[in-house]
């Protein structure tokens, strides 16, 4: 099967890591990282046509019918569910970008998602990845808190493990949102890769999450951590930690346009694609 969900035997083993002259990072910044190794969640995408739908949900629209028109951030793109915008080929999942007259809108992608199927409080969360080119892009690998309790974003909470924007192929970031630190103002941290791009290899993006801290990585560069002091610090005492109250699940979108990127130009290529590799999710 492509899709394995294991029963967690192990345990978490802490140790302390020093930050020296990371990009992004203080060099005198301490932290905690905890190595969850218990593999729960493996996607590697390798039965050619098939998304399984045990797991991945499609998100259909552009966000109108949800009650968020452009999906809040005054996107383009229309997610269908056609194998022209979301399909397994060659051992990756394929989330492609296409300009075209589509229900209204003048571009189609895909957006999936793991919502009430996998969904997970705590752990180390990693996709293999690459990311689209050119100006309007906006690839995504994130979470989002569970809301079967009617609570509604940001009290729910949002984790973005790697954005990028797609005219700047060597900068990612990643950043959580909450109450008094949503969109604009949300808590976020950028990294800049030397002598490698987004869009033309392949990364590792990951997270590892515990109850009181969240670890951003690259492939083996650990280049932030997100913790309820900071989110003290950065919202002057307003904001709220939401991270440890309920379990969160898995989305992989690309977006065109949208307040972020601005929309694409007439140098923007189309169609462009996000080749995913594989999806992990490991726990205490």
């Amino acid at each position: 099967m492509k899709i394995k969900i294991r029963q967690a035997l192990g345990s978490t083993f802490p140790v302390l890591v020093m930050l020296l002259a990371l990009s992004s990072c203080n060099t005198d910044e301490t932290q905690t990282v905890a190595t969850f190794d218990n593999l729960v969640l493996e996607d590697d995408f390798n039965t050619d046509g098939v998304i399984d739908t045990t797991i991945w949900n499609f998100d259909i629209g552009d966000g109108t019918a949800q009650g968020i028109p452009g999906w809040g951030n005054n996107e383009l793109q229309y997610y269908t569910d056609r194998p022209d915008n979301a399909t397994v080929e060659n051992g990756f999942l394929l989330i492609t970008a296409k300009q075209e007259d589509f229900n209204g809108a003048q571009y189609t992608s895909a957006r999936l998602q793991t919502k009430n199927k996998f969904q997970q409080q705590y752990g180390r969360f990693e996709a293999r990845i690459r990311l689209p080119y050119g100006q309007g892009m906006w690839p995504a690998f994130w979470l989002l808190g569970d809301d079967s309790d009617g609570s509604i974003w940001p009290q729910i909470g949002e984790i973005d493990i790697m954005e990028n924007v797609g005219d700047e192929p060597t900068q990612i970031f990643g950043t959580v949102h909450g109450p008094g630190y949503s969109g604009a103002e949300s808590v976020s941290k950028n990294y800049t890769l030397e002598n490698t791009r987004v869009d033309t290899e392949f990364h590792v993006y990951g997270i590892e999450w515990g109850p009181n801290y969240i670890n951003y990585y690259i492939d083996d560069v650990l280049y932030n951590q997100i913790t309820p002091e900071d989110i003290e610090e950065e919202t002057n005492g307003q904001g709220e930690w939401v991270f440890n109250d309920r379990p969160f699940y898995i989305i992989l979108n690309v977006a065109v346009g949208g307040n972020l990127p601005g929309p694409p130009n007439a140098e923007t290529e189309f169609p462009q694609t996000m080749l995913v590799d594989y999806v992990r999710v490991y726990q205490q």
